[in-house]
Parts: structure tokens; C-alpha cells; sequence
């Protein structure tokens, strides 16, 4: 043994019982696992909440007190770094499983899903090569093939595709599109109520800008997308729609969007990571209609799905369209290996090493089956309604008019209206940033279209729990209708707004007396 080389530990060295898999790995995960449980279930309590209070400072300093230094010179073993590390991340977590945590398109993943996760990542099959996962390969062609069934029924031979989430699905539809573009530069056309990952997509692919398309009331003008495709005529042509905007939740005009692009000769890709989930419900799948006529499909599972991050999945309604991704590389997929028989997997993505993400939706799917997950998306979406109606019968808060998108629901106090928009604006800020800080609540923000037309920005409750009953929410009005008190008193005595400029604003908001959804955009099961 030369000079510098490590000795070779022993049968009670330090890598006695390290690894997860094997004959002996689940005995020693079992143990562990019951570390990181117990940190988990005291860690909830500790926390309080739905968010740490205090804000990224005292985070930071109570994280740092339990894990630095992050790499010791001496270890201090698996079972204290584990109790440490989660409980550090546990406590300091935005908790998506506690009713006040609403900001995003951030769902509570399932039991039986993050089980699953467990099993895939103590396996660890990489999903480039047939040698590295044989079965699990099959279960990515069974979930994949049920997938695409789903979101294309009348396809042919549609295909589907693990991907790690919206933004990888989305540039690898344009990337697909753009490899099928002849002659000339493939042009994108979006709305102006986009993912910003369309955008992102298009400069990372060298691609022209995408034109953007004015929006009412958050959905793409159908007359507004047909000028822009015909001042674009001669060129390849993609027309990215979204079911499901990140903003508000809304479900662009499907099937006037498909004959517009029809009519110019455009591929269609619709972007559906928040919406596609309706698919599994019968009576919110006719809200997705005209998702057919899309070439491609971006749709994933860990918003309305309940899966751990990630979980991911483009839908083609051709097979054929993957063929850009075909690779050949020896040690993956020789040619008399595929010969051979076996499959090959290195043209399922544009990643190389992948996790079996497919593994965790498998399970779920056998676990609720269509009807049951079905059910959960119709939960979620009736919640939504009902949470609307609560902020309806609030004199201190004020509910974006028109109807609600799938399962977001927009609101401010209605203090902020009696100030200019500015003004207005800082108060709703400031309400989030104030529960935030106190570790109370979770909200997001957005900027949409009020009724008399202006932009204002809004408090977003996006409602993904699939168990939380509406009840469970009401705490949140009063959180929220406190902060705004706050703010309204600190606003009087800054001189901004007086008592009675606050009191009318309860009674002359924008659009306030129009909060009805039309009846054909209801979207409650």
C-alpha cells in the first residue's frame, strides 16, 4: 500500500452498514427512517405554524445552530446528523400540509407517494440504461403510457415523458418543435399570461423572442392571437396556450386557440402543469376541452397530483415527434445491445442520470385509481369555491371579481382600496410580508386585472390540500383581516387615509358588486 492510501476499515469500520439497498440495507433503514419520523412529528409542534417565525434571519441563525459546520472534520455519525439536519429543515419548513400554507403551486405530497420515494431512492435505479433499472423501466412505460392515453384518447400513438417539472416540459416542447420547424426559425406565440419558463425556453434554444398576445381577464384573445400569427405568415409557427395560469389559475380558450392555429398551419403546445390534473375528473374534464388538438402537452404531478418534487410529464399526441431525442452512446444503448432487445431508455430524456420519478405516480395511480384521484381534484376545486364565498361575506376583504381559476382564489382588504394604487398595492404587500414574518400564513401575491380594468395586486390563496375542509381556511380571513387593520391604522396615522376614506372602501371597491362567476366558467363539481 503506498503512502497516502487509506487504510481499509475493518468489519467495524465506518462503512460497516452504510447502504440502503441489499440483503441487510432495509434493517439499517429502518432504523434511521425512525429517526427522521420522530424528527418530523417534533418538529410540527415546535414550528407552530405553517412557516418559522421571525423571517430569514432567525431561520438562518437557528439552522446554522444545529448544522454547522455542514462538513466536520470529524463526522458526528447517521443518527445525530440525521436528527439534527431534519429537524433544523423540518422546523424551519413551509409546511404545504398546514391549511394556512396557500401561497403556491406547492401541494402535501401523499403518504403512499413519498413511500415510494423512499423505495426508488434506497434502489436508486438511474433511468438511462436498461442494466441500471430493468423493472423500473417498465414502470416508467406503464405510468407514461397511461399518461398519454389520458390527455391524448384519441390519438393514434401518443407518448409521454418523465420530466422533472413545467419548465423542462415546456423547453422540451419547444425543442421538439423547433427540430420539426422547416423552412426557416421557428416563431412562438403566447400570452401575455404565460409561465416565464416559455420566455426562458426560447433564449436557451437560440430562438427568436416569443410574440405575446394581449389577455382578457387573464385568458389569451383569440382575435389578437389570429393577427399575430398572420403578421408571422411564411414562418414555422408554435402557439403555446396554458391551462392554468400560475397567476390566477386560468384556462385559456382551448378550442378557439386550436382553430386559429389551425388556420395558420401552427403546431399547438399546450402548457397544462396546474390543469391537466382535471383529466382525472369527469365532471372538470369538459374544462380542458380542446386539449386534444395540442401537439403537446406539459403536465404535472407535483401540484394537483400530490407527489414529492419531482414529477413532471410532457405528453406528445405523436410518437414520432420524440425522434429528436434518439442519442447513441456506447456504454448506455449500443446498437447490438438494442439489437439484442434491450430497450433503450437514453432517448426518454434530455438528462442523462435520471431518478424514477415514475415509480412514486405508479403507486398512487394503483393506490386511488382514476375516480379517486378524480375526487381529490374535485376537493380541491370545491374548497376553492367555498373559500370564495367566505371572502364574499367579509366586509374587510374583497374577492376578485369574476370566477374563480380552478383552485386559486385572489383577494385584498379592502383598506387598500381608499388608497392610491400605489399605495393600495404596499398595504397588500405588506399584509403577506406580515404574516410571513410572524410564521402565521402563507399567501402569495399576483398582479390581475380588476373590474374596472386597472391592474391591482392581489393576495393569492392557491388551494391544493386534498383533505382540508373549507373551515379549516377560515382562520386564514381573520389573520389576514387583522394585518390589514394594522396597516389601515398605521396608514391614518402616516396621514395616507382617514377613518372614513377606510369605511367606504368596504362599500365602493372596484367591481365590487360583481363577484359571480358566469355560469358556463363555474368550474365547483
Amino acid at each position: 500500500m503506498s503512502d497516502g492510501t487509506p487504510p481499509i476499515p475493518g468489519p467495524a469500520g465506518p462503512r460497516e452498514g452504510l447502504v440502503a439497498g441489499g440483503a441487510h440495507g432495509p434493517g439499517r433503514l429502518r432504523a434511521l427512517t425512525a429517526i427522521v419520523l420522530d424528527a418530523l412529528e417534533d418538529a410540527a409542534p415546535a414550528r407552530g405554524g405553517p412557516l418559522p417565525a421571525g423571517g430569514p434571519e432567525v431561520v438562518a441563525l437557528s439552522t446554522l445552530a444545529r448544522c454547522a459546520p455542514v462538513l466536520p472534520e470529524e463526522g458526528v455519525g447517521p443518527e445525530a446528523a440525521l436528527g439534527d439536519v431534519v429537524r433544523a429543515v423540518a422546523e424551519g419548513a413551509a409546511d404545504p400540509a398546514d391549511p394556512a400554507c396557500v401561497a403556491h403551486l406547492h401541494c402535501p405530497p401523499l403518504a403512499v407517494a413519498v413511500a415510494a420515494d423512499l423505495a426508488g431512492a434506497a434502489l436508486n435505479p438511474s433511468m438511462d440504461s436498461w442494466d441500471q433499472a430493468p423493472a423500473a423501466g417498465v414502470i416508467e412505460e406503464l405510468t407514461t403510457a397511461a399518461l398519454a392515453r389520458l390527455i391524448h384518447p384519441t390519438a393514434p400513438a401518443p407518448d409521454a415523458l418523465i420530466t422533472s417539472g413545467g419548465t423542462e416540459s415546456n423547453l422540451v416542447a419547444l425543442l421538439l418543435a423547433r427540430e420539426r420547424a422547416v423552412p426557416g426559425t421557428l416563431r412562438v406565440v403566447t400570452g401575455a399570461n404565460a409561465h416565464h419558463s416559455v420566455h426562458r425556453a426560447a433564449w436557451m434554444l437560440g430562438l427568436p423572442a416569443p410574440v405575446v398576445v394581449a389577455c382578457r381577464d387573464g385568458r389569451i384573445d383569440p382575435a389578437a392571437l389570429d393577427d399575430a400569427l398572420a403578421s408571422l405568415a411564411g414562418a414555422p409557427l408554435l402557439v403555446v396556450a396554458t391551462a392554468g395560469t400560475t397567476d390566477e389559475g386560468r384556462i385559456d380558450p382551448l378550442p378557439e386557440i386550436a382553430r386559429v392555429a389551425e388556420r395558420h398551419a401552427a403546431r399547438l403546445h399546450v402548457d397544462a402543469a396546474y390543469g391537466g390534473p382535471l383529466l382525472f375528473s369527469e365532471r372538470l374534464a369538459p374544462l380542458l376541452a380542446g386539449l386534444e388538438h395540442a401537439a403537446s402537452v406539459t403536465f404535472d404531478l407535483h401540484k394537483l397530483g400530490w407527489q414529492p418534487v419531482a414529477a413532471g410529464v410532457l405528453a406528445v399526441a405523436d410518437a414520432g415527434m420524440l425522434a429528436p431525442l434518439s442519442l447513441r452512446a456506447d456504454y448506455l444503448n449500443a446498437d447490438d445491445d438494442t439489437e439484442a432487445g434491450l430497450p433503450d431508455l437514453l432517448g426518454r430524456s434530455i438528462r442523462t442520470t435520471r431518478r424514477p420519478d415514475a415509480l412514486k405516480m405508479a403507486v398512487t395511480f394503483r393506490a386511488l385509481g382514476r375516480r379517486g384521484l378524480g375526487e381529490l381534484v374535485e376537493h380541491c376545486v370545491r374548497t376553492a369555491h367555498e373559500f370564495g364565498r367566505a371572502v364574499d361575506t367579509r366586509p374587510g376583504l374583497r374577492r376578485r371579481p369574476g370566477d374563480i381559476g380552478i383552485s386559486t382564489v385572489l383577494f385584498r382588504p379592502t383598506v387598500a382600496d381608499a388608497l392610491p394604487d400605489e399605495a393600495g398595492d404596499a398595504v397588500v404587500a405588506a399584509v403577506r410580508r406580515t404574516l410571513l414574518a410572524e410564521g402565521r400564513a402563507v399567501l402569495g401575491r399576483a398582479q390581475a386585472e380588476d373590474g374596472d380594468g386597472r391592474r391591482r395586486l392581489w393576495l393569492k390563496a392557491t388551494l391544493l390540500h386534498p383533505d382540508a375542509a373549507a373551515a379549516e381556511l377560515l382562520p386564514l380571513l381573520d389573520l389576514v383581516t387583522a394585518a390589514a387593520d394594522r396597516a389601515a391604522t398605521e396608514a391614518e396615522a402616516d396621514g395616507v387615509v382617514t377613518g372614513a376614506d377606510a369605511d367606504r372602501a368596504a362599500t365602493e371597491a372596484p367591481g365590487a358588486e360583481d363577484t359571480d362567476a358566469p355560469a358556463a366558467e363555474r368550474l365547483s363539481p
